[in-house]
């Protein structure tokens, strides 16, 4: 049963469980318990599972380990500390456990100088990066306190020896759950819990997140399943305990009549005007690249305010230059830090009074995480500031404000059902002992993953473990268990099983670049994220030059370099974070509310005054949203959540179709791919696909009936469609490779070779192939299409979406426009003119825009 605990306990309750010495070093260092503490330290005492939603610096982690360490410190005065784990960590970064096994080293030392002797209570990591020593030192000598990460934690669970350790743990931790959830690491780490319980008997789960919806499912996530019913779990949300100073600014009061140059510089003043205001800022961008792009800009522009005391954090630099920052920032010896997405996640990184975010972070959830990075002590503001550089983004952020003001949370999406971690996790389960068929499939039910698992599925992937398909035997794909039909009976084939199993385990697919070539000769290299968007015929820029992709053979990619036709894909498109579908909808109604107020005639004034009150607005950014909105409503109509707009255009001998369709790209993703498949089988032609959170566009130089396409698409078809749709194209083929090493069809480390990621491309599509053959359900190829469609794109939303098309409760309407609209012009934008340098960008912008504005004019 999950419930949520509304009052906290009372401060006598908790003095009355701590241990003196921890009471005496507890109110040596804080004056009086948190609210965190008050709601959660009983329930941790009382082994009772719980999951606490607080935001960044609301001492979760001490929540969580305050009881632990009161228990292990009781048994240490009273001379009954066993040499066994009592309580597991997990966490999914390295540098993360790193801090907790100092912050828990700390303390305890801080407590043996009060109580002038040794405790003997032992912490320990064991990660990927833990040498041989450590780790046997840890199997003689167990840790009381072990941090791991999810993987490390399978990695023990199959271990012979340092299993046993485990077999009384009674509390672990699962921290940052937010970050785990959403991804395959969450659901192998799910399966590991299972297991662990299993071995462990009764044991407690603390989950410790940051701002996250629906509270409900995610705590079922965390416990998983019992009987068929999750588990008992309670929920502490304080997740809004903080107060909030977030606002959102445009360096701009005009953001169409202005040049490239006026903005750039009107956008580095007000960014280190900000800095200088603050002791330390953190800024995040949504890519790499402009990352490092920020911090050139504010060197150049500012010489005398930066030079060594500003760095950049990403995921491409080195752990050591990253650690370096890190370092610096708890020193205080920096002015600002520059931020993709690696500093999202809770690492000590020190005080922090500024959070700026350049551009919409696309969920709310991400901007309170991020923004939730100032103000790290309990009691401080968390400061925030969004810098919005077009209308789209100034709207869409506003919108974003007022979710996160009113504490509206987009839902997170949790994968159900991946059936390549659960062959992974299957053959551990095999290989650390003989079980059966049920017992199997009873255990893998319990995890909240898998609670509404199949049977056919669970056998497929059985079928595939024991090597029921002969024909794979010639592409070196053996049996890795065994299993006996008549008695249920599964177990371990092959000496080497629990060798290749370690050294291959994991969720995290192996990513490199891509090389590029006309013929023989090599231009460049991609992103294979980028690489797995391209279908043959797109064009996309590279190093300043046009080409066309025509196919790719392991991480080679064939193109065509003799193109005349305009980019179909952003060069930036990879890197993109896209709009939740909760975020896009609050969008769509607010456009809503908008034509409502034009439709019914509404005065200026009026109209400025409804976007101060609902969007907690400034009275520029009021103007600049009037004005947007106002251009839209003259020159077409305003599409919203209600009404899809389907717009025509043509430019030249090109025709242009962009469908408002305001759901996110995600969704979006899935839409454009569906209708563009409809019309190769309605028109029998190829059409060029854009997409963004907005919408997207179809371009092709012959007509094709686009809105006959649409409406063929129906909800309870889609799915049959999306199969076909996706059926040869790149992403499939990346994914199933991602699937097919997961599952450990292909070994990415076999007897200490490792087979690099070409290698490993080249056999998944000749393995794609062979198992086509074998049945289109194969398990790994069913598991990598609902990896497209449900993780990658949102099959589900986009269904939800046609069947309210389908009920009426959604509109759909076709225009015709001699330019595109004004809420078109990003989307154009954004595919038409990717050569373009900036400052060219935006003087196409301000022509488009005053032609429309002249044929406004006329129509008046």
């Amino acid at each position: 049963m999950i419930s949520r605990k509304t009052e906290p306990d009372k401060r006598g309750e908790l003095l009355n469980i701590l241990h003196p010495l921890v009471k005496k070093w507890f109110f040596s260092k804080f004056k009086e318990f948190s609210l965190p503490q008050l709601y959660g330290v009983m329930e941790v005492h009382s082994r009772q599972n719980i999951l606490v939603s607080a935001p960044t610096g609301a001492t979760k982690t001490l929540t969580a380990f305050i009881s632990v360490l009161n228990e292990l410190i009781d048994a240490s005065e009273k001379g009954i500390l066993e040499d066994r784990i009592y309580c597991v960590y997990i966490s999914p970064l390295k540098a993360l456990n790193e801090d907790i096994h100092v912050n828990l080293a700390t303390p305890l030392k801080e407590m043996e100088e009060l109580a002038g002797k040794k405790l003997g209570i032992r912490v320990a990591v064991r990660t990927g990066d833990t040498s041989s020593s450590e780790k046997s030192k840890m199997l003689k000598s167990p840790p009381h306190i072990l941090i791991t990460t999810p993987e490390s934690l399978a990695i023990v669970l199959n271990s012979v020896k340092f299993k046993d350790h485990l077999k009384q743990v009674e509390w672990c931790i699962i921290d940052e759950v937010h970050a785990l959830a959403e991804n395959k690491r969450g659901v192998h780490l799910s399966l590991s819990l299972e297991r662990l319980q299993q071995l462990a008997g009764h044991m407690s789960r603390t989950g410790l997140s940051a701002t996250i919806a629906p509270l409900e499912e995610v705590a079922k996530f965390l416990v998983g399943f019992e009987d068929g019913k999750p588990r008992h779990c309670k929920i502490i949300d304080v997740q809004f305990i903080k107060k909030l100073d977030l606002k959102v600014l445009s360096p701009a009061e005009d953001m169409i009549n202005i040049t490239f140059e006026d903005m750039h510089s009107k956008l580095y003043q007000l960014v280190d005007k900000l800095i200088q205001a603050h002791s330390t800022t953190l800024i995040f961008t949504n890519t790499r690249s402009a990352t490092e792009r920020v911090i050139n800009h504010l060197k150049d522009h500012f010489p005398k305010n930066y030079s060594d005391n500003i760095g950049a954090h990403h995921g491409s630099l080195s752990k050591e230059y990253r650690h370096q920052i890190e370092d610096s920032l708890r020193k205080g010896k920096l002015k600002a830090v520059v931020s993709s997405t690696s500093l999202e996640l809770g690492i000590d990184i020190g005080f922090i009074d500024l959070v700026l975010l350049l551009g919409s972070p696309k969920s709310v959830a991400r901007a309170l995480q991020r923004q939730g990075r100032s103000g790290h002590r309990l009691h401080d503001t968390t400061k925030g500031r969004i810098i919005v550089l077009d209308r789209d983004d100034l709207v869409e952020c506003a919108v974003l404000l007022k979710s996160a003001i009113e504490r509206k949370i987009d839902t997170i999406h949790i994968p159900k059902n991946a059936l390549d971690v659960l062959a992974q996790q299957i053959y551990g389960i095999a290989i650390n002992e003989r079980t059966s068929y049920d017992a199997i499939f009873n255990l893998v039910r319990q995890s909240y993953c898998y609670s509404d698992l199949e049977k056919s599925d669970f056998k497929g992937v059985i079928d595939y473990l024991a090597g029921r398909f002969s024909t794979l035997e010639d592409r070196n794909i053996y049996a890795k268990i065994w299993h006996d039909e008549d008695t249920g009976e599964i177990g371990k084939k092959g000496r080497l099983a629990r060798v290749l199993y370690m050294t291959n385990i994991g969720t995290i697919p192996d990513e490199s670049f891509v090389t590029v070539k006309v013929g023989d000769q090599p231009v460049g290299k991609l992103d294979e994220a980028f690489l797995e968007r391209l279908k043959r015929g797109d064009v996309f820029v590279l190093g300043g030059q046009k080409y066309e992709f025509l196919y790719s053979r392991g991480m080679t990619a064939q193109v065509n370099a003799s193109v005349h036709r305009p980019p179909t894909i952003p060069s930036w498109f990879s890197e993109m974070l896209p709009l939740s579908f909760d975020l896009a909808r609050d969008i769509g109604k607010f456009r809503r509310l908008m034509e409502e107020k034009f439709a019914k005639d509404r005065s200026e004034k009026e109209i400025k005054d409804f976007i101060n009150e609902y969007l907690f607005v400034d009275r520029t950014s009021a103007t600049a949203i009037y004005n947007y909105f106002h251009e839209q409503y003259n020159y077409l109509e305003i599409p919203h959540d209600k009404k899809i707009l389907v717009e025509h255009y043509t430019d030249g001998h090109r025709r242009n179709i962009i469908f408002h369709t305001l759901f996110g790209r995600r969704v979006n993703d899935c839409l454009s791919r569906a209708v563009a498949f409809a019309i190769s089988r309605l028109d029998h032609r190829d059409v060029e696909i854009g997409v963004s959170d907005n919408g997207f566009y179809l371009t092709t130089e012959k007509p094709v009936n686009a809105m006959k396409a649409f409406k063929m698409i129906k909800a309870d078809k889609l799915d049959m469609l999306m199969d076909m749709a996706i059926d040869r194209t790149e992403v499939l083929k990346r994914r199933f490779r991602h699937c097919a090493t997961r599952s450990l069809m292909i070994l990415r480390n076999y007897k200490g070779k490792r087979k690099r990621v070409g290698r490993q491309q080249i056999s998944s599509q000749i393995l794609i192939s062979a198992v086509k053959r074998i049945s289109k359900d194969f398990p790994i190829l069913k598991e990598a299409r609902r990896e497209v469609l449900e993780d990658l794109m949102d099959i589900n939303s986009a269904k939800w979406i046609l069947e309210q098309i389908e009920k009426g409760d959604i509109k759909v309407k076709e225009v015709q426009t001699k330019l595109p609209s004004p809420f078109a012009f990003n989307l154009v934008l954004q595919g038409a003119t990717d050569l373009m340098k900036m400052e060219d960008k935006m003087e196409f912008l301000k022509r488009m825009h005053d032609m429309v504005l002249a044929k406004i004019s006329l129509k008046k």
